[in-house]
């Protein structure tokens, strides 16, 4: 299926081979990383396809464990560290006419992202691990949060225990109940939780991407009920025109419409404004996020993590939308929960989880 995509865009552009060497392509065609340096925006190696095979270009340092830990069959094609750099061998390597999504020297450049979707079966059963393992996770590390446990310490504890999971973390928020109402986005501090908790992460593992929020209330606002129900409404609704609009092949600002309307049905008409809502997922946490005006195409079967959020109150979790019945991929059914309909959906979305 994804060479496929590849040869239909190799054809249009009058391509011989193209090669990819940005994390979120490597993984979509090979399964495996090529991250060494997290702050890097390529990896250590690239991998080109030409129409027959799959060839991955990569130094003497990498090669043997790329080849014992990330790749299956791909040929792997290795150059001295020392003797120049990665788009040097790829260029020294290739014949004829060429793409790549970094600079080569003579290459033309390519933008793959929208060959990357929709998901394809195998994709889908790699998601379905993630999100259940991720959800796992979290969901354990909060059952055991207490109010005077700092916002650093359960990150620290998210991570760490993902990580024994063979699961990245790129962002773990935790925001205890002062700076979960100032922030959207809750860096961890050495602030302590206090009365309540916002615990959210985008997780990685085999370049896909899973992200998810969990509530936890210890001595719980008066308001933090009715604000958390809203935003699980907004969520609902924003999946459900996801379906909606995926079905006729719309646009990501059809769905933004739908999240307005939300919002101001459950009397929050500016909150949209503070954040971001999400998007569609898949090989970066967001493969586009939506705003009134964004023209990304909806398309079916696709991971949806939209984050619609009502101040100190979240509701996000990756959900894999088809053409029939959504299906959440975050969830470990062990969390208590709630029903929420709206646009002729009927999810059942996380509650507020009580700890004495």
């Amino acid at each position: 299926m994804k060479r496929t995509r590849l040869d239909a865009y190799r054809m249009r552009h009058d391509l011989d081979s193209i090669w990819l060497a940005r994390p979120e392509n490597f993984a979509w065609l090979t399964g495996g990383t090529n991250v060494v340096d997290r702050a890097g925006d390529l990896g250590v190696a690239a991998a080109g396809y030409d129409g027959h095979e799959v060839t991955v270009i990569t130094d003497n340092i990498e090669a043997a464990r790329l080849a014992e830990e990330e790749l299956s069959d791909e040929r792997i094609v290795t150059y001295d560290w020392y003797s120049g750099s990665l788009a040097d061998a790829v260029a020294s390597y290739t014949d004829g006419r060429a793409a790549a999504d970094f600079r080569v020297p003579g290459f033309r450049h390519v933008d793959i992202s929208a060959l990357r979707y929709p998901l394809t079966d195998g994709d889908i059963e790699t998601y379905r691990e993630l999100g259940r393992e991720t959800a796992e996770v979290l969901e354990g590390v909060c059952r055991e949060l207490e109010p005077t446990s700092t916002e650093r310490e359960v990150a620290a504890d998210l991570r760490g225990e993902l990580a024994e999971q063979g699961i990245d973390s790129p962002v773990a928020l935790v925001g205890g109940a002062k700076r979960a109402r100032e922030y959207r986005h809750y860096t961890p501090t050495t602030k302590k939780l206090g009365k309540y908790a916002l615990v959210s992460v985008t997780a990685r593992r085999d370049g896909l991407h899973a992200s998810c929020t969990r509530t936890v209330a210890f001595d719980a606002p008066e308001w933090l009920e009715s604000r958390h129900e809203a935003a699980t409404k907004v969520e609902t609704a924003a999946l459900a025109a996801t379906r909606q609009v995926g079905r006729t092949g719309g646009k990501a600002r059809e769905v933004f419409e739908a999240i307005q309307e939300a919002y101001r049905e459950v009397s929050y008409p500016r909150e949209w404004k503070h954040h971001h809502q999400g998007g569609a997922a898949g090989y970066q946490g967001r493969e586009w996020i939506a705003t009134p005006w964004h023209d990304g195409e909806v398309t079916l079967p696709m991971a949806y993590a939209w984050n619609p959020t009502v101040q100190g109150a979240k509701s996000e979790d990756t959900v894999l939308v088809r053409e029939d019945e959504p299906e959440v991929l975050t969830t470990t059914g062990e969390w208590p929960t709630r029903s929420v309909s709206k646009g002729g959906l009927e999810l059942e979305r996380p509650a507020v989880l009580e700890l004495d």
